[in-house]
């Protein structure tokens, strides 16, 4: 029995996440202090009282979701040992990846703190509001998807930001082009096409700006080898090394999420069940329909321990 444990993206955000677990656990109560520490700013405190408005702000949502998914792990740490006795890999979804980096010992939980503070600043400055737009195209396989892109750009910018699995890709780009993107994708015959709610234009080539500032602020902080693999989101494949870390996270301001690529090839190296460690539970809806085999399991409340307890019999030190 092999484990992956996997962390949440920004859309799993709700007011009162992580709450309980800081009641429960003084380890994930440490975490939301150091977070709140960091930021200069109570932030633990928008995000178990609201408003829900002011959490949705992509500069809060990407700081709180990881201050989330780390309590998760310090909490199942108290119980079942360290990661690297339970995980064979980690990965995340977008802002999910430094929460796995920062799992892992890779970024101090206060680097990522403020990188993804940063990161979410970066990116809303990087396109005014209403230039940019993404949409969810479901049941086109992805050839089709990225014809759908190719042809609705027209000298703009649409790309594939997402490819999910279970025939779910994003779509980003210009406002205009995403709007004949839907348009076409519904003609070439996608089951649905959902316009997303997102204050700017994720994983594409407008965030070149938001690329730019993160390069530079990601070369200021101190980078270590994790103590478990990380499967970066634009490779679909562990880093090789530190200066890897560094590149690929620039990269991937800009470049698609290949999430089911990521899980196919963890299930293909032989895990068996994944973890979702944070906020919701959207990665382990997405990983059943990528990889039918696999067992999953979500961990974001003290409750949780008692079923991962069953799940990871016979898992490293559990």
């Amino acid at each position: 029995m092999t484990a992956a444990f996997v962390f949440p993206g920004q859309g799993s955000q709700s007011v009162g996440m992580g709450k309980a677990l800081a009641d429960a656990s003084p380890a994930a109560a440490a975490v939301f202090a150091e977070v709140d520490e960091a930021l200069g700013e109570k932030l633990s405190a928008t995000m178990w009282d609201g408003p829900e408005d002011a959490l949705t702000l992509t500069r809060n949502a990407q700081p709180a979701l990881m201050a989330v998914s780390i309590a998760a792990v310090r909490a199942v740490g108290e119980r079942f040992g360290p990661l690297d006795g339970l995980a064979a890999y980690l990965a995340g979804h977008s802002l999910g990846e430094y929460s796995a980096l920062a799992a892992a010992g890779s970024l101090s939980l206060a680097d990522t703190a403020r990188l993804l503070r940063l990161r979410g600043d970066a990116m809303q400055r990087a396109v005014p509001a209403g230039a940019g737009g993404m949409a969810a195209v479901i049941g086109l396989d992805p050839a089709e998807v990225r014809a759908v892109a190719e042809a609705a750009a027209e000298g703009e910018v649409c790309a594939v930001a997402n490819d999910n699995g279970g025939g779910q890709l994003v779509l980003s780009g210009s406002a205009a082009a995403i709007a004949r993107a839907i348009d076409l994708a519904k003609a070439r015959g996608a089951k649905r096409v959902v316009p997303l709610p997102v204050s700017a234009p994720f994983h594409c080539r407008l965030m070149a700006p938001a690329a730019e500032e993160m390069a530079e602020a990601l070369s200021k902080v101190s980078i270590a080898a994790p103590s478990v693999p990380v499967v970066a989101n634009v490779t679909a494949r562990p880093y090789a090394d530190v200066v890897e870390i560094r590149s690929r996270l620039v990269e991937q301001v800009t470049g698609m999420v290949r999430w089911r690529e990521s899980v196919d090839w963890m299930a293909a190296a032989g895990v068996d069940r994944f973890v979702e460690v944070g906020s919701g539970k959207v990665l382990a809806g997405l990983i059943r329909r990528i990889a039918a085999n696999v067992e999953t399991v979500s961990v974001g409340a003290p409750g949780d321990l008692d079923g991962l307890a069953e799940r990871l019999k016979g898992v490293g030190n559990a």
